[in-house]
């Protein structure tokens, strides 16, 4: 490899991306971390609104830089710069207990809400005061594979460039259109502008998923709002929505967690739309 072995944690482009840690720094200099083969792979695959590559540097070990040649390659292909770095390098700027030796500094790639209204989403998520970074990063992928077309984080809820979100994302932070920053009611306005249902998912609902499924009213353009794991969602955001549903429980389990809930939602919903041939 031709790049120069970062010796020193002191190095300037390691102070730099250790910084990204901090939401404050991030958010200044609008770059984020990605981290382990997975992230990686689908960061280098990715590109902007504008088009330009989301990489722009990876520090690689030289034993990944072995074993993911494929990755380094591809991540100098789009002109992001390789760093070689010596394993207590990554460990000082990698946020997980065991790193897996690639670590990419990312472009922001959030999207403007206005453009995800004028695609016309069938399926949308929206994250509502969700604190937990980790609840933030499943649910994003458990829309991913849904197919939802969008996933919304008002101004209440966590970092999406949390270095937690992005690792529990999977990769998925790279596959479908994010929103950042939204007051919750502009959301909501926004989607019923567009033609949208909303529904918010609480386990206190006065609807039933069971019954919105039996009544075909599920077919159509949705989206959910989730809420916080602990608290649910607050009246003023239960009050904005067209229903308030409750995932049903079966059996003897008090509740669902949040990722759970929001992935039985989703693919309610998106089963509906497949139904009924709208996606």
């Amino acid at each position: 490899m031709s790049t120069p072995e970062l010796i020193s944690p002191r190095s300037p482009r390691v102070t730099a991306a250790r910084r990204l840690a901090k939401r404050a720094f991030r958010g200044k200099e609008r770059r984020f971390i990605a981290e382990g083969p997975q992230a990686v792979r689908e960061a280098v695959a990715h590109r902007g609104t504008d088009g330009e590559p989301t990489l722009l540097e990876l520090f690689t070990t030289a034993e990944a830089a072995e074993r993911y040649a494929d990755i380094v390659a591809a991540a100098r292909a789009t002109g992001a710069r390789v760093h070689l770095a010596a394993d207590t390098v990554l460990a000082d700027v990698s946020q997980t207990v065991t790193p897996q030796g690639l670590l990419g500094v990312c472009r922001f790639l959030d999207t403007p809400f206005a453009d995800v209204l004028a695609a016309g989403p069938r399926l949308v998520a929206v994250l509502a005061h969700v604190r937990d970074p980790g609840n933030a990063g499943t649910v994003l992928r458990c829309a991913d594979a849904a197919g939802a077309d969008a996933v919304v984080l008002t101004d209440a809820s966590v970092d999406l460039y949390n270095p937690k979100s992005v690792r529990a994302s999977a990769g998925s932070l790279f596959h479908l259109p994010v929103v950042v920053g939204v007051p919750v009611e502009q959301a909501v306005h926004g989607l019923h502008d567009a033609g949208v249902r909303v529904l918010a998912a609480d386990g206190a609902g006065r609807d039933d998923l069971d019954d919105e499924l039996d009544a075909g009213t599920m077919a159509g353009p949705t989206a959910w709002i989730f809420g916080n794991e602990a608290w649910g969602l607050p009246e003023e955001t239960r009050a904005l929505a067209d229903a308030v549903v409750r995932v049903p429980i079966h059996g003897k389990a008090e509740s669902l967690n949040l990722a759970t809930a929001a992935a039985v939602c989703l693919y309610a919903s998106a089963r509906a739309q497949r139904d009924r041939g709208m996606r």
